[in-house]
């Protein structure tokens, strides 16, 4: 506002209350401070940079850009149908560079210590160079499909190490969606340098499956002295894991988490043999006071060795590679399914039919799909 504005502003101000009226001596109401504009008058100076090429974002990948790395998973895990070209030419030209890597998934119920655990195990690994990338999926709210994404505040040690790279991704209410992206930025991480990529899963028991199938490593963390031990040998997870630790073994809890190790060891014994030929390790540590961290990955290297030499490393690769082909057929045909304009036309009239018991839900299940195959024959 201009000073003349303010002055009459001002001065409508005071007349428009009485109490300012000659006839009230002794009272006076002064003007409040005169708001400011609703937008900032310096907001034209900022300019959003533009969106670079694909070329220049595989470029600066190849360079070990991490603002650039950031700028690639964030097109990646956009849902604007306009940025998916881009983004697949980008992990296109990053494919050959990618595959170098140690891919190893971590699960474990919420509270197991996952991200504690992810700090010190991340810091063991730098200590012998190289580099690391984390990607934990950050469940969504059901309501508003918002998400904290505050794991990273949870590894104080690696969110400031220069050879660590931490991303999380919002689940958004898509498990199968989110680690679609995942197994993509993976891609991208490994194309970057990083030859260490460890992916943090939800830990409420939908998105393992998943996780497992874009690592080589799977790693359980459990807790023990928390009451039902059934509740973690339930089989499930369990044939997944290609090792189990046993968290927060240390103070009064050392004596709980052996007898939770030999009741693991117990239910292993009960399953078939793994497809790798490996016998997964039960073993404790503690990941707040850093206890047992070289044992835990010794094992972890024990495993790739194994895996390596028997040839099932690059088997487990390649039966991946077929799975993810697969899982993307689907994304991409329901995606095309769900924007089809007339679909979305037909599905409103049948959801009111079903809303209203004029119709069965599989029958109008099945009349859109009978029009759908037909408009597109």
């Amino acid at each position: 506002m201009t000073d003349e504005e303010i002055r009459k502003h001002h001065e409508g101000y005071l007349l428009e209350h009485p109490e300012n009226n000659a006839q009230y001596t002794g009272l006076n109401v002064n003007a409040g401070v005169a708001q400011p504009p609703s937008v900032n008058p310096y907001l034209h100076r900022f300019k959003r940079k533009p969106m670079p090429t694909a070329a220049e974002m595989v470029d600066g990948i190849l360079k070990g850009d991490v603002t650039m790395l950031s700028r690639a998973v964030t097109l990646v895990e956009s849902i604007n149908p306009n940025h998916e070209p881009i983004a697949q030419e980008v992990i296109e030209k990053c494919l050959p560079y990618s595959g170098n890597s140690k891919r190893i998934g971590i699960t474990g119920v919420p509270g197991a210590g996952k991200s504690t655990s992810i700090d010190v195990f991340g810091l063991h690994v730098l200590k012998d160079g190289g580099k690391l990338a984390v990607l934990a999926i950050d469940p969504s709210s059901e309501r508003t499909k918002g998400s904290i994404l505050g794991d990273k505040t949870r590894m104080e040690k690696l969110a400031v190490h220069p050879n660590a790279f931490i991303r999380p991704s919002p689940s958004a209410g898509s498990l199968g969606g989110v680690a679609r992206k995942t197994r993509e930025t993976i891609v991208l991480c490994e194309a970057a340098g990083y030859n260490n990529i460890f992916v943090e899963t939800v830990g409420v028991g939908q998105s393992e499956t998943a996780v497992h199938s874009m690592v080589d490593f799977f790693l359980l963390i459990q807790l023990a002295g928390t009451g039902d031990e059934l509740q973690g040998i339930k089989r499930g997870i369990m044939e997944m894991a290609d090792g189990i630790v046993i968290n927060k073994a240390d103070g009064d809890n050392i004596d709980r988490a052996r007898l939770a190790q030999a009741q693991f060891k117990s239910a292993l014994r009960l399953f078939p043999p793994t497809t790798s030929g490996w016998t997964p390790e039960v073993l404790t540590y503690s990941g707040y006071y850093e206890l047992g961290i070289p044992e835990v990955w010794d094992m972890i290297d024990r495993y790739f060795e194994f895996v390596k030499e028997n040839g099932y490393f690059e088997q487990k690769r390649q039966e991946q590679a077929r799975y993810w082909m697969y899982e993307t057929i689907d994304s991409r045909l329901r995606s095309n399914f769900y924007n089809n304009p007339d679909v979305k036309d037909m599905l409103a009239d049948l959801e009111e039919q079903v809303l209203a018991n004029k119709l069965s839900s599989f029958v109008a299940a099945g009349n859109i799909l009978d029009f759908y195959y037909k408009k597109n024959k």
